[in-house]
């Protein structure tokens, strides 16, 4: 049941609006489903951090639909949808777009038109983004960060809503140029997708082998998404709540933190911006489970996608096997 009051909802929107829009989230999971066999945690972060008008990194071995799921979802959100497979020889200019030389037929004259590229597309899947050169990866963070495109002293708004989903191999490493620390930190999450259960893998081979194609339905246009966003931001988190966030972010960092965990494994941790996106992500599961106050489940949930690529493992933690989702687990232990 959703529960809302007019203190958390000041716009110009009417609630009824917000409640039947918040109603089809459950029915885009359901079309999601159709198609797409298990996965529901990857499912319900890639919608967080849609809702939050964030982006992801999403990384698993190949096989495990990562592009179908991002096809599926942008279907059943009648957003636009492009994929781009990164490529070492990738030019900025093939994701962002060229000027071409054109010509008047009336008049004779040419000019140069610019030919938008496929970054303009409401959801943006970068498949591999680790195999491009750091000149494109930096184009692509550049559009992530602004959300627009300057080319030739003229700026191009991208499309609203706009989601970038990158995606990564963990298992070949050679010929890959991963990605520096500073430009992780640009993904609000960090997603990673493990193999299905046996039940979930035996029934991916039912359902996939065959003629039957399902129809996934519209549940949600672009317009509908900004709204849903807007609304993301007015769902209420309570101080001590807000607390919590902070003292879990600045506890990941080796000068700051009381937890000898952190000092023995860490080299450094989270900056501001987590705590930021902590509480972005916290506000859209809370709406994403029809819900406007944000509660401490949210933030135990969240805390691993937002935090594992903002804290920094030291030399000793990669020898013994040591990720930053032990620290995460740890940390959230003592809160």
């Amino acid at each position: 049941m959703v529960q809302t009051t007019s203190r958390h909802l000041e716009t110009s929107t009417t609630t009824s609006h917000y409640r039947a829009l918040v109603a089809k989230l459950p029915l885009l999971k359901a079309e999601i489903a159709k198609v797409i066999v298990g996965q529901q945690d990857a499912i319900e972060e890639i919608l967080i951090a849609l809702l939050a008008s964030g982006h992801c990194l999403l990384e698993g071995v190949p096989g495990l639909a990562k592009t179908l799921m991002v096809k599926t979802m942008s279907e059943a959100l009648h957003m636009s949808f492009r994929r781009i497979q990164f490529t070492p020889d990738l030019m900025p200019g093939d994701i962002v777009g060229t000027e071409i030389l054109e010509e008047d037929h009336e008049t004779g004259k040419k000019f140069f038109k610019f030919n938008r590229g496929p970054l303009f597309a409401n959801v943006v899947l970068a498949d591999e983004i680790n195999r491009t050169p750091p000149k494109t990866q930096a184009a692509l963070l550049e559009a992530m960060q602004e959300k627009s495109v300057t080319y030739g002293g003229e700026n191009y708004p991208l499309p609203d809503p706009f989601l970038i989903i990158a995606t990564q191999n963990p298992i070949e490493q050679a010929g890959t140029y991963p990605l520096p620390e500073a430009q992780l930190d640009r993904f609000l999450l960090y997603i990673k997708l493990s193999y299905p259960s046996e039940e979930e893998e035996l029934d991916v081979l039912r359902t996939t082998t065959g003629t039957a194609r399902p129809e996934i339905g519209r549940v949600l246009s672009d317009m509908e998404m900004t709204d849903l966003q807007k609304l993301t931001r007015q769902v209420h988190v309570a101080d001590e709540l807000l607390i919590k966030i902070n003292a879990l972010v600045r506890s990941t960092r080796p000068e700051n933190t009381s937890s000898e965990y952190v000092k023995e494994w860490c080299d450094w941790g989270a900056g501001p911006r987590a705590g930021q996106a902590l509480v972005l992500c916290a506000k859209a599961r809370a709406v994403l489970h029809e819900r406007f106050s944000v509660i401490p489940e949210d933030i135990r949930t969240l805390a691993f996608p937002v935090l594992r690529h903002r804290i920094a493992m030291n030399f000793r933690a990669e020898a013994e096997g040591i990720t930053s989702d032990h620290v995460i687990q740890e940390l959230l232990n003592g809160l």
